[in-house]
């Protein structure tokens, strides 16, 4: 079965802020790595790298006028950072996966969604 994991970044810090300055030198390569071998899994599809949420913008129509705002639908915290699609046998071995993720316990969050059929 797929599962999308949709990657909450949070309060995770990014590579060339300030925050990420504060991260011990070998926390940032744990990240690297665990993201390095993330890659390398074949049950997994990664997406595209996303931009950062502050150079989105988020489009709504209402009563057929198309409203266009800068930046995240969501607040920053809330914004979805990146996602990848996993062949699993479970949610429970999605879940195991998902925990490797480095915002998971960088104060981001990994949501797993089934892949639906809706057409």
């Amino acid at each position: 079965m797929q599962y999308v994991l949709l990657i909450y970044q949070g309060t995770t810090p990014l590579p060339n802020t300030p925050e990420w300055d504060t991260l011990p030198k070998a926390e940032q390569k744990a990240i690297y790595a665990d993201y390095a071998a993330l890659n390398q899994d074949s049950r997994i599809t990664g997406g595209p790298p996303l931009g950062l949420p502050e150079n989105a913008r988020t489009v709504r129509v209402d009563n057929g006028t198309t409203i266009a705002t800068d930046g995240p639908y969501l607040d920053t915290n809330g914004a979805v950072g990146g996602f990848m699609v996993l062949e699993a046998d479970s949610i429970d071995d999605a879940t195991e996966l998902a925990a490797r993720v480095p915002a998971a316990r960088h104060g981001g969050a990994i949501e797993i969604r089934p892949v639906g059929t809706y057409w």
